[in-house]
């Protein structure tokens, strides 16, 4: 029997404030088929970005648990949360978050040797996977000498580099000019279809929101279709 790649289920998160708690999620449900693109298309103060990082398991859940492969993941302890984030989800940021210090080459190297894959293995998956994105020129180039796309597609490969099955995006193009967003997109949209990912993409952008399988929204912490 196979099982979704990503399933949230009855999800509750809650913060200590001055004020008392705040619950930001409550019940949050929300399911993600191998291959299937999700846009989440939530106003600021909503929760957006603590459902991301609920689902990433870079945050426990106070309630309800995520499922990682139909693996209960969200209250599994650091060292587990640690090595499914790593195997199992990409992530992709707004801003690039590169390492100034390497070249992108090794940028998209890190996460792998981090895995334990071999050093040569590791360089060789990082070429193919940045040649995909039409950066095989710019192997050996640091982050400061690449165009702020360039730079989100070197982002986008590290965050395949370990074959993940999830992929989890906040904002990927919010800070490319418009052309360049929608190219990147383009790729990012083309390689999570190639390698049947289940994404979950947080934009602001209506149009790109539309070129998604469907859209879901944040409502009094709960997910609903958008």
């Amino acid at each position: 029997m196979s099982h979704a790649p990503l399933e949230l289920r009855a999800v509750e998160r809650r913060y200590k404030t001055e004020a008392g708690a705040l619950e930001v999620l409550r019940g949050a449900d929300l399911t993600l088929q191998p291959g299937e693109i999700v846009a989440l298309v939530a106003p600021s103060g909503t929760g957006k970005s603590t459902l991301l990082h609920v689902t990433g398991l870079l945050e426990r859940p106070d309630g309800g648990e995520v499922f990682i492969e139909g693996a209960a993941a969200g209250t599994l302890g650091d060292d587990a949360r640690t090595a499914i984030r790593r195997n199992t989800i990409g992530f992709v940021y707004q801003f690039h978050h590169l390492l100034p210090e390497f070249t992108a080459e090794e940028n998209v190297m890190l996460p792998q040797l981090a895995a334990g894959t071999p050093r040569a293995a590791a360089r060789a998956r990082a070429a193919e996977i940045l040649g995909q994105f039409g950066l095989a020129a710019r192997l050996q180039h640091r982050p400061g000498k690449l165009s702020g796309g360039e730079q989100q597609r070197v982002a986008i490969a590290r965050a395949l580099a370990n074959a993940p099955r999830v992929l989890l995006a906040d904002e990927p193009t919010g800070n490319l000019d418009t052309a360049t967003a929608n190219l990147v997109f383009d790729e990012l949209l083309r390689e999570a279809r190639g390698r049947g990912l289940a994404c979950l993409i947080a934009t602001h952008n209506p149009e790109l929101a539309a070129r998604m399988d469907r859209k879901v929204t944040l409502r009094e912490g709960r997910v609903v279709p958008g």
